[in-house]
């Protein structure tokens, strides 16, 4: 097959279902796929004979990382496709002043963790995990009936989005057919934006005391670190849920487990600071927490979306197309 030389980077132990046969196909017929193990280092004999032929570079999770050293074995290098989401981390800035072309598949991957937020918000305001818990501790419905009559369920109650990220965005438009009063704290969208995605702008203080849930969907800057401290979870309401698909870092996680503790609130945690709680940690142990293991983003069958996005704006690239998702030198500051 003529055309552009592709060669992949990634571990295959993390990204199954990523680049099924049926995309490495595709690719075959678009261009010549120099190999269909992708490489696990770039450091070897196999990877600088692959590299010094590749056009098109398609990364992923586990990928080494591609700086000017790895560039300087890769002289014919015009793509790198990423069939995950942040470049952060990967790429360094040498990649950007070589001229090289970069394309994400960040918004391939919004869609889970929207959608593993929208049944979040839902579970949350009909309060299931503590009905649950109960229900099980006590193998009949003497103390679950009471609750029921409780201010709760997911009829005109309040859900609070940080951040209007291309996850916020998802999770707003999901939102859209129940019946949620919506607010946004987010210092980058304008009050007619605001108009123009069905929610209210507000200021964060002011988005912690009236939401019922809250949701974060900020990047992880050094702007946003602890933007959820102490101060502000001490506003949030009696009975209210705080959900974090986004990153750990953004809450103070002390305070958070200090407010826990006085079971005033509960939380639905997907991301941690850092990534896997120390063994001790009180997210384990309690009841009000939620705790899972950074399971929001694409995973099993999900990925498959990841690998459809990367191939497709290879598919693009070769036709001489704008790329959908391209990322520039200048968006890394904002991107988690």
């Amino acid at each position: 097959m003529t055309g552009p030389a592709i060669a992949l980077a990634m571990d295959p132990a993390r990204t199954q279902h990523v680049l099924p046969s049926e995309l490495l196909d595709r690719l075959a017929g678009i261009g010549r796929l120099l190999d269909r193990h992708p490489m696990q280092r770039f450091d070897d004999e196999r990877a600088r004979e692959l590299l010094g032929q590749a056009e098109i570079l398609i990364t992923g999770w586990g990928s080494p990382n591609v700086d000017a050293g790895v560039l300087a074995g890769a002289p014919g290098l015009k793509l790198i496709a990423h069939a995950a989401g942040t470049v952060k981390g990967l790429l360094d800035g040498s990649v950007f002043d070589a001229g090289i072309a970069v394309s994400h598949a960040a918004q391939a991957n919004a869609l889970p963790v929207a959608e593993f937020t929208l049944a979040a918000i839902i579970f949350a305001g009909k309060r299931v995990f503590r009905f649950r818990d109960l229900y099980a501790a006590d193998r009949n419905r003497a103390r679950v009936y009471p609750m029921q009559a409780d201010v709760i369920g997911n009829y005109r109650r309040t859900v609070g989005i940080v951040g209007a990220s291309r996850i916020g965005r998802r999770v707003i438009d999901l939102l859209k057919p129940f019946d949620y009063r919506i607010l946004l704290y987010d210092p980058m969208v304008d009050r007619d934006e605001a108009r123009r995605l069905g929610v209210e702008k507000v200021e964060l203080d002011a988005l912690m005391a009236d939401a019922d849930i809250v949701s974060l969907h900020a990047p992880s800057l050094p702007s946003t670190r602890h933007m959820i401290d102490r101060r502000s979870l001490a506003l949030m309401k009696d009975g209210a849920t705080l959900i974090n698909t986004a990153r750990g870092a953004l809450v103070d996680e002390a305070a958070l487990i200090d407010v826990l503790g006085e079971g005033r609130i509960d939380a639905i945690i997907d991301v941690t600071d850092p990534e896997v709680p120390e063994a001790a940690s009180a997210f384990y142990s309690l009841p009000n927490v939620f705790l899972t293991p950074h399971i929001a983003g694409a995973i099993g069958t999900e990925r498959t979306r990841l690998g459809e996005t990367a191939v497709a704006e290879v598919e693009r690239f070769i036709r001489g197309e704008p790329l959908v998702y391209e990322i520039r030198k200048r968006d890394l500051e904002h991107m988690a």
